[in-house]
């Protein structure tokens, strides 16, 4: 994939330039990358508005969040346009929904991509319900995971079925799909409540913002579940010096015991199968939870 080849509609620029400096991994590895798993990441990113995280001098250098579609957006780009209330003007935000699209924000060095938990069909109603599970040092990896498991039970417990990815990082995001006709105050009041069981259960879990850096202690941050917020897109790259992945796993993967840092540009194949095949299809709708 030499310098100025064009794939698709995209013409590479930089593509020697290190994207992953404890790798020397390039920008040509991040754009391999997004080609490969395009049939597993597109899914998630159709029809949603796009925030994009760019590092253009590689993870090591600070990067920066993008909303609106930069300069030089080719034509044949998809955007969005919303009237941002905090920015006092209209943003266009990106809609990745073709190959084409998931190249060239490989290129721009577009290293993470994250997505509104709505579609763009109707915004304000939330077609996904999002648990971020987020330890705190001392707590890690295998902390958030004993929650994540004990909040499976608890959801089973609730008649709903649930799904897991790592985050990328320390934690784990446990997700939801649902029926149309919710607002988000609705799906943040249900994993706060939710989120208050499970810490009345377990002296781990924490669920209030006050208690987000308790030391060792796991917040269930229900705070995602608004309007416009975001959470990092199933499959994407993570701007982490080992260039892991948000990975969709399995719950039974999950349970036997994984590491977070074996899921990475490298290692992730998109023939492997897929935990979150059923997610669109898997709706479903919440019940009453008392606090």
């Amino acid at each position: 994939m030499p310098e100025g080849k064009r794939l698709g509609r995209v013409v590479l620029t930089n593509t020697s330039r290190v994207m992953y400096p404890e790798l020397n991994l390039t920008k040509r590895d991040v754009v391999e990358y997004y080609l490969r798993i395009a049939p597993r990441i597109l899914p998630h990113l159709g029809n949603r508005a796009l925030v994009l995280q760019r590092f253009p001098d590689g993870v090591s250098a600070p990067g920066f969040y993008e909303k609106d579609a930069p300069a030089g957006t080719p034509e044949w780009v998809h955007l969005y346009r919303h009237h941002s209330v905090s920015a006092g003007r209209d943003l266009h935000y990106i809609v990745c929904d073709s190959p084409d699209t998931l190249i060239w924000l490989a290129n721009l060095a577009a290293i993470e991509l994250n997505i509104p938990l709505a579609r763009l069909d109707d915004p304000e109603s939330p077609d996904l319900l999002l648990f971020d599970i987020d330890p705190e040092p001392p707590a890690g990896f295998r902390e958030g995971v004993t929650v994540a498991l004990a909040l499976r039970e608890m959801l089973a417990d609730l008649g709903l079925v649930s799904f897991v990815k790592t985050s990328g990082k320390k934690g784990l995001h446990v997700v939801i799909p649902l029926a149309g006709g919710y607002r988000f105050s609705h799906t943040r009041n249900f994993v706060h409540a939710v989120g208050s069981l499970l810490a009345r259960e377990s002296p781990l879990v924490v669920s209030e913002l006050s208690q987000t850096h308790d030391p060792g202690k796991v917040f269930i941050d229900y705070l995602q579940n608004s309007a416009w917020k975001t959470m990092i897109a199933p499959y994407s790259l993570r701007a982490t010096g080992t260039a892991t992945v948000s990975a969709p796993v399995s719950w039974e993967d999950l349970s036997r015991g994984i590491d977070p840092g074996d899921f990475t540009l490298q290692t992730f194949r998109a023939e492997d199968a897929d935990p979150w095949m059923d997610l669109y299809t898997s709706t479903q709708r919440l019940p009453e939870v008392g606090k």
